[in-house]
């Protein structure tokens, strides 16, 4: 078989906009799996959510790259990593925020643990189980943060120009959403990692996304596929485009690649 890794993104790709894996989808990634396949998911998402979310099986099988790519787990492997933002650069981050909208949402995460400086309730715009818990601010500053989330932020250029050489930032879900994560993690990096460790070429791996921060896989891997859904940057370097993540546009794809 000319591919030997699958790698999927969760949101607006694998999962639905029910927040679920359909039967097909399900069914056609365990054929891959069953005839030798490995299977990545590469999500923004903490490892809590990809529990609420994943079948048993899939979490049993896969490797996982949470927070685009600063903490990597594959248990069948023994394989863990993780990257952090360092105190200090975590410290200024929030004060510059703040400083510049004291109004803004700003939630911050720490190794599947989910902060923020007031009540929010995210239950139903980030389909979450649990809310942050509250901290103050001088509490934040005592954690090296695994990825920082900021929203109703209009200075982003700015925020570039501070730190883009400190941290890796990217702006998703329609551009209403900061994530900054540390400097050397990016999903590109961590499936590169894994499949160095695996002893597999980037050449072999397929790999599916919609938004922002699908693109570096895009240009490294051997096969990139976006969603019908996708952000056009992606629609405009992939290899090919599926239908959406609410018409099975991943097992589309494997059932022929794979099948």
């Amino acid at each position: 078989m000319k591919y030997s890794v699958v790698v999927l993104d969760l949101d607006g790709t694998f999962l639905n906009s029910s927040k679920q894996v359909s039967e097909r989808n399900l069914a056609a990634v365990l054929s891959c799996y069953s005839k030798g396949m490995k299977i990545i998911i590469a999500t923004a998402r903490p490892p809590r959510a990809v529990r609420w979310f994943l079948p048993g099986e899939l979490m049993e099988i896969g490797s996982f790259v949470y927070y685009n790519g600063a903490q990597v787990v594959c248990e069948k492997s023994n394989v863990e990593f993780y990257e952090s933002i360092s105190l200090s650069i975590t410290s200024e981050i929030l004060e510059y925020g703040l400083h510049q909208n004291p109004e803004i949402e700003l939630t911050m995460e720490f190794r599947d643990e989910w902060f923020s400086l007031r009540e929010l309730d995210y239950s139903n715009m980030m389909n979450v189980k649990a809310n942050p818990i509250v901290k103050s601010l001088e509490e934040l500053k005592q954690y090296e943060a695994t990825k920082i989330l900021i929203s109703g932020f209009d200075q982003v250029q700015d925020l570039y120009i501070k730190f883009g050489q400190q941290v890796n930032i990217l702006v998703t879900d329609n551009n209403q959403l900061i994530q900054i994560m540390p400097l050397n993690a990016s999903k590109e990096r961590a499936v590169t990692r894994l499949c160095n460790i695996y002893n597999i070429s980037m050449d072999s791996v397929i790999i599916f996304g919609d938004d922002h921060n699908d693109l570096g896989l895009f240009k490294t891997t051997g096969y990139s596929i976006a969603m019908g859904n996708a952000i056009n940057e992606l629609k405009e370097i992939a290899d090919e485009v599926t239908e959406s993540n609410d018409q099975d546009g991943v097992a589309i794809i494997l059932e022929r690649l794979c099948g």
